[in-house]
């Protein structure tokens, strides 16, 4: 194939349009282009007046193609190569079933991977299925009352099923091309393959995570919902079985390997995990708030007046600011067209998250404003007292929104002004649980809420705006990623031989993707090793 990169493309253009370009570039006859692939699709918006689509894509002629790309003297011009995985050589020689613990995106990976070399993996999600799940989390929106076992951070699919099922990521690796890909498969939608912001949304990817459950099933694998890690047993340094809940009843499992794929809040297994003697640090994450605009204010700022047209999405943005000698700030998880929600998994505890559907037509759009913490911030030098600073906070918050799960909120102004909010204005906050105006800067550390003011402020002048003194922020958004990493060794394995700390919670991935991957590498790892 020949990739073909930096095609400009109106917004009113079609696929023929598309089709007479790569010709023209190639300098052939459209009759000479058997398939035009999009390999990236992405908004050039740097000028307001001058919105356009940038496309790179592959495409198959009838002609030599390294003869054609040789006459070509462009550097958008280049020959590529259809991604292609290759299952690593497996050495694994155990009759035992391998045992991942966790049913998120790294778990997930894991045991598909697993299942198809032939490994029926045993699957533990101390959350429920989907679907129970998805009526738990709405029952919970709706009454405040919690199930501390299924909820938006415990379940199948993990935490990120209930967030836009955004797919963008910072890390290189050629297995992200396999996630796109087996995402697809499994009734992601298409253009995931090629969006330059891509996300499959909440609504899709709950069917996506039973589509690749069911496959694992098929492979013989197994997947036990409900069921939590209580125990492991090891011997010599060496793994030989788990113990898990279920039902209030207690079940032993023989094992020689076990993944531990339990996302960034499962708080208890960790701790388990720390007094059997597996080593692990503390690690520096971000806490912060959620922001607010209108979704049609964001599109105005980004889009100008090409705001509303039908070819347009949701617009998006990404923000950051690095102050010398100072703590930075970024927005995280951008949700355009979408729903703040209470994500909290213990009680009297509130959490945010975003997150948004397919569509993103809701009317607000919403992003995390973050600020590093560092182990020096943490309460105590235990190596879990990361979690106990994120406690305090979370605590903090059901306290100011006045219980019931009802998260303190503040005016933009307001907070900026350093003023306690008495009411809100015409944005509307889509706070699931309700709100309740506050004083954010009683809520986090003041170092975060320092950092957070300045940085809204410089925010404005890359997305006019921004600092909307009517803008809602609500608090705390304080499970950006896990403040712990579980140490282990260029084999993937802790201290004790055959445990794979994998993914968010074991500290090696920050997002969908990356964990994905790291489930990927780590199921490799397992085939890879000859015991």
């Amino acid at each position: 194939m020949i990739r073909i990169n930096e095609i400009r493309q109106e917004l009113d253009g079609s696929k023929d349009d598309l089709l007479k370009k790569c010709a023209k570039i190639l300098k052939i006859k459209t009759e000479q282009i058997s398939e035009v692939i999009i390999a990236k699709k992405s908004i050039d918006s740097r000028k307001k007046d001058d919105i356009f689509f940038s496309y790179a894509v592959d495409v198959k002629v009838t002609t030599d193609e390294e003869k054609l790309v040789s006459k070509i003297a462009s550097n958008k011009v280049s020959l590529s190569k259809e991604y292609v995985y290759t299952m690593p050589e497996i050495r694994r020689k155990s009759n035992l079933r391998p045992i991942v613990v966790g049913f998120g995106p790294a778990g997930i990976f894991a045991s598909l991977t697993l299942a198809r070399a032939g490994f029926k993996p045993i699957v533990l999600e101390r959350g429920e299925d989907v679907d129970t799940r998805t009526a738990d989390i709405k029952g919970f929106f709706k009454t405040k009352k919690l199930n501390t076992e299924s909820n938006v951070q415990f379940g199948e699919g993990g935490a990120g099923t209930f967030s836009d099922g955004k797919l963008t990521t910072g890390i290189k690796n050629p297995l992200c091309r396999k996630v796109f890909i087996e995402f697809f498969e499994h009734g992601a939608p298409e253009d995931i393959l090629y969006s330059g912001t891509p996300h499959i949304g909440t609504d899709k990817l709950v069917d996506v995570v039973k589509n690749m459950r069911k496959e694992i099933i098929s492979l013989g694998g197994e997947v036990i919902f409900g069921a939590k890690l209580c125990d492991i047993v090891a011997y010599n340094g060496f793994i030989q079985g788990v113990s898990y809940t279920k039902n209030g009843k207690n079940f032993d499992l023989e094992a020689d390997t076990l993944i531990i794929a339990v996302g960034h809040s499962a708080r208890d297994t960790v701790k388990m995990l720390h007094e059997k003697g597996i080593a692990m640090m503390q690690k520096p994450f971000s806490v912060g708030a959620r922001i607010e605009h209108p979704r049609e204010f964001i599109d105005k700022a980004q889009y100008g007046n090409f705001a509303g047209h039908s070819a347009l999405p949701a617009a998006v943005y990404k923000l950051a600011c690095h102050f010398e000698h100072e703590r930075g700030a970024y927005t995280f998880c951008m949700c355009p067209g979408g729903t703040v929600i209470s994500a909290t998994s213990e009680e009297n505890a509130v959490v945010t998250n975003g997150m948004s559907e397919y569509a993103r037509d809701k009317e607000n759009s919403n992003s995390a404003i973050l600020v590093n913490v560092y182990p020096e911030d943490f309460p105590s030098e235990d190596v879990l007292s990361g979690f106990e600073l994120q406690r305090q906070i979370e605590h903090k918050g059901y306290e100011l929104g006045s219980g019931g799960y009802s998260a303190p909120c503040q005016l933009v102004g307001d907070f900026l002004n350093d003023t306690v909010s008495k009411k809100l204005s015409f944005v509307k906050p889509s706070f699931t649980t309700g709100v309740t105006p506050s004083d954010l800067r009683k809520l986090l550390p003041k170092k975060v809420t320092d950092t957070m003011a300045y940085a809204i402020v410089q925010m404005d002048k890359k997305l006019k705006g921004f600092a909307l003194a009517d803008a809602v922020l609500t608090g705390p958004e304080s499970r950006s990623s896990s403040p712990v990493r579980i140490i282990r060794d260029d084999v993937y394995q802790t201290c004790i031989r055959g445990i794979y700390p994998c993914g968010e919670g074991a500290g090696y991935a920050g997002g969908i993707v990356s964990a994905a991957v790291d489930g990927i590498k780590c199921a490799h790892a397992v085939l890879k090793d000859e015991h």
